[in-house]
């Protein structure tokens, strides 16, 4: 018996994947310096409303990527952060305020 040749079947073309929706780097900062925030006050056990407020506009920034009520909790929380560096609490350190105010800053 004689091989035949097979057919190869064609190959549809390859579909691209989406690209997921890129981050602008101000943006990606204040997520960043809003989580820092949260650990710090939720270490602290303090402004349990803040936190409150800002987990959910964490949620409602990762599901829209809308940034604003970031920055208004950012700069709420920087306010606290400020008033608790005032009083030498221990854990509040010049780099998470200066981080948080760049943040708010880059807006």
């Amino acid at each position: 018996m004689a091989k035949t040749a097979s057919k190869s079947a064609a190959r549809a073309p390859k579909k691209s994947s989406a690209k997921p929706k890129t981050i602008s780097s101000s943006e990606g900062q204040i997520e960043k310096a809003s989580v820092e925030a949260l650990k710090k006050l939720q270490a602290l056990g303090i402004e349990q409303e803040l936190q409150n407020d800002i987990e959910w506009c964490l949620g409602s920034y990762r599901a829209d990527h809308n940034p604003v009520g970031l920055y208004a909790m950012a700069e709420r929380a920087l306010s606290v952060l400020k008033a608790e560096q005032a009083k030498k609490t221990k854990g509040v350190t010049a780099k998470l305020v200066s981080d948080l105010e760049k943040a708010v800053q880059s807006r």
